[in-house]
């Protein structure tokens, strides 16, 4: 997660034997496109969030291997001298293409698209996978709980419930999916998203009092902070936080308990204590289904943790990477496809259209074939084009990668779910939001 950290060992070990043969054999520079892509959304979704194309563009720059690295390889015989001399000058010199962060994907969207020699791209699996597998789930979760949580601030407070390294992961795929802040720091100076928090339990418990909990608080952090009101009896500490912080008293917020019923009880009691404007944050375990139930309840914004970085209930998207054409021994760019039972593959390199009628979303077209054929292919004029290109010929387009690209992220994952039927964003399980149409060309 570190700038001098390499990415090249993050990775199954079958990647670098591939290679390894496929240079002794010569079929390491053939040209080759590999596509990342899902069979079937998590059962009843109807759709899915892009995240982590940006995490890539960070990971590649980092995807090359140090003197101990190389070192590791060899003691372990892993690959051959004559493969730990080509590892020792490799940068990714290829092309990738795909859907960009915050569009919606389906069923057999080709998300990414990596163009180069099969000994570059193959190299990439498992480190496209992890990436994309983890931050759409995360993303795709976040967006089922902003529209659950009726457009209300939902912050990401996951850090503790997942690996260190995936809390950050998280954290940006949070803002990606429609989250306002973070309370991983780390998320936060990285990627220059807002940090959220201000007290535990335990800096209540560790005090004498509630009163003088609040007072260390408020002398520390203003009035304008949010003060833990349920450690001990709820109408209580709401009583002692106004009567210390006045009505200016920045918000409280509630983490047991019925949080509907506690939620209307507090605003009236903030109301009638005169702090109209002081805000009310909940948490405790929050889901898209817990959410919804809530949105009459007088909530301003919610934490959300643990069901926001396991992707609530559906912690992977399943999506695989396959090869969809290759050079083969004449030079000749051809289309390849697994024929295995329940994994068959589409062959030849794709483009991804979405058809609209009345302002609506009504269809993903997934159009495969040579890249002649490709080439030469006219779109219906209502079909938007999904694809852009991330990287070219090894130089990675800057505008995708940090603070501003997440935040267009953000922007744009709204755009498109608006873009796409109502039935979207229903919590009820059910088919995909639009059918996709595969067209072999």
């Amino acid at each position: 997660m570190t700038d001098d950290c390499s990415t090249a060992l993050m990775t199954d070990m079958y990647e670098y034997t591939m290679l390894d043969a496929a240079l002794q054999d010569g079929t390491a520079q053939r040209r080759c496109v590999f596509e990342v892509f899902t069979r079937h959304l998590p059962e009843g979704r109807r759709y899915g969030v892009v995240a982590g194309t940006g995490r890539i563009l960070d990971a590649l720059e980092h995807f090359h291997l140090s003197d101990a690295e190389l070192t590791f390889l060899a003691d372990r015989k892993i690959v051959s001298k004559p493969t730990l001399d080509w590892l020792e000058h490799f940068h990714f010199s290829g092309s990738i293409e795909g859907y960009r962060e915050g569009e919606m994907f389906f069923p057999n969207s080709p998300i990414l698209q990596v163009e180069g020699t099969f000994g570059e791209c193959t190299l990439l699996e498992t480190l496209l996978l992890s990436v994309l597998n983890y931050d759409c789930a995360v993303a795709s979760a976040a967006s089922r709980m902003v529209t659950a949580a009726k457009n209300r601030p939902c912050m990401d407070m996951g850090g503790r419930r997942t690996n260190e390294h995936a809390a950050v992961a998280a954290s940006r795929a949070a803002i990606v999916g429609g989250f306002q802040g973070t309370a991983n720091l780390l998320a936060a100076k990285i990627y220059g998203l807002k940090a959220i928090g201000t007290a535990a339990h335990c800096f209540t418990l560790v005090h004498d009092s509630e009163r003088e909990a609040f007072q260390s608080q408020i002398a520390a952090l203003g009035k304008d902070t949010t003060l833990l009101v349920d450690t001990y009896n709820i109408e209580e500490a709401v009583r002692t936080a106004v009567q210390v912080a006045g009505p200016e008293l920045g918000g409280v917020r509630i983490d047991s308990g019925d949080l509907a019923a506690l939620a209307q009880r507090v605003r009236n009691q903030l109301d009638a204590l005169g702090a109209k404007d002081t805000t009310i944050t909940v948490t405790n375990d929050l889901d898209e289904y817990a959410l919804a139930s809530l949105q009459s309840a007088p909530v301003d914004s919610y934490g959300v943790g643990t069901m926001l970085v396991t992707g609530s209930g559906a912690p992977t998207c399943a999506m695989v990477y396959k090869l969809a054409e290759r050079e083969n021994g004449a030079g000749v760019m051809q289309p390849v496809a697994k024929k295995s039972k329940d994994k068959a593959t589409v062959p030849g390199r794709k483009l991804a259209y979405r058809s609209y009628e009345y302002q609506l979303a009504d269809c993903e077209h997934v159009i495969s074939g040579s890249e002649e054929r490709l080439g030469a292919f006219q779109p219906a004029e209502n079909w938007k084009d999904l694809l852009v290109s991330y990287v070219e010929r090894g130089q990675a387009d800057g505008q995708y990668q940090g603070h501003d690209a997440i935040m267009n992220a953000h922007r744009y994952r709204a755009q498109a779910l608006r873009e796409l039927p109502i039935a979207a964003q229903s919590l009820m399980k059910g088919d995909p939001a639009i059918p996709t149409e595969t067209m072999v060309l």
